[in-house]
C-alpha cells in the first residue's frame, strides 16, 4: 500500500520583476513527500532554498507550477484560502522564533488554536502538554524576554504542534543557537516528528542537520542539481 502523498512539488518556479528585467529564483522544482518523511533542502546562499519553503508551505504564490498540500492545490488559492489550510494543516519553526513578545508562552502556544476558535481549557492542557514535552512546564507564564534563546525556539516548537499539523517546515530552526541547544532543539523536532508521524521539511545550512533526514535535496541557482 502506497504511503499518503502530503505534499508534492510540481514544475514549480518563481520569478520576481526587478528594475533590470525578471529573475528566476526557481526553475520547475519538482519533488513528493509521503506521510511521517523528512526532507532537508539545502544548498548555498540565493539558492532558492527559502523561496521554496514558502511557497510549499502557502506563504506566497508561484509563477509557476503548483503545491499540492494535504491534498489541497494550494498554487492559485487566495491569500485567505491558503491561510485557512495553513492553519489546518501546517506547523511553522522560524530561525528567529517570531513570538508574540505581549504573550506568555502559553499564550503563545494557544495563538494557531485561537484564530481557528478552538481555545478554551482543553486548549490549554494540550497547550501545557506541548511546553511540558519541550521541557518548559514550569516556563508557561514567563514572556519571551524572559526566557533565552533557546527557550523561544522551544516555545515556537510547541506551537508549531499544537495543531496536530501533518507537516511541520523548518527555516534554519538552530542557527540562532549555540552547539549545546541547537543538539537538544534536533533531537525535539525529530522526537516529535516521529511521535505524531508529521512530515517534516527544513531548510539548513548544516549538513549534520541535513544528514539526520531521510532526504536531501540540493538547490544551486533555483534548480534541484541533487535529490
Amino acid at each position: 500500500m502506497s504511503v499518503q502523498t502530503v505534499l508534492k512539488v510540481e514544475r514549480l518556479t518563481q520569478t520576481y520583476p526587478t528594475a533590470a528585467g525578471a529573475i528566476t529564483v526557481l526553475h520547475e522544482v519538482g519533488f513528493e513527500l509521503g506521510a511521517g518523511a523528512s526532507l532537508a533542502i539545502v544548498g548555498p546562499s540565493g539558492s532558492g532554498k527559502t523561496t521554496l519553503l514558502g511557497l510549499c508551505a502557502g506563504l506566497d504564490r508561484p509563477t509557476g507550477g503548483d503545491v499540492i498540500l494535504a491534498g489541497e492545490a494550494i498554487g492559485r488559492m487566495t491569500e485567505d484560502e491558503r491561510a485557512r489550510v495553513r492553519n489546518d494543516h501546517v506547523g511553522f519553526v522560524f530561525q528567529n522564533f517570531q513570538l508574540i513578545p505581549t504573550l506568555t508562552a502559553l499564550e503563545n502556544v494557544l495563538v494557531p488554536l485561537e484564530l481557528r476558535g478552538a481555545g478554551g481549557r482543553q486548549a490549554e492542557v494540550g497547550a501545557c502538554s506541548l511546553l511540558d514535552r519541550v521541557g518548559l512546564g514550569a516556563r508557561t507564564g514567563h514572556y519571551p524576554i524572559q526566557l533565552s534563546g533557546g527557550e523561544q525556539q522551544r516555545v515556537a516548537l510547541a506551537r508549531a504542534f499544537i495543531n496536530a499539523p501533518k507537516i511541520l517546515f523548518c527555516d534554519e530552526p538552530t542557527g540562532n543557537l549555540d552547539g549545546a541547544t541547537s543538539h537538544a532543539m534536533v533531537d525535539l523536532i525529530f522526537g516529535l516528528n516521529r511521535e505524531h508521524g508529521t512530515t517534516l521539511v527544513l531548510v539548513t545550512h548544516d549538513l549534520e542537520l541535513a544528514k539526520k533526514c531521510q532526504r536531501i535535496i540540493r538547490l544551486r541557482d533555483g534548480r534541484v542539481v541533487e535529490d
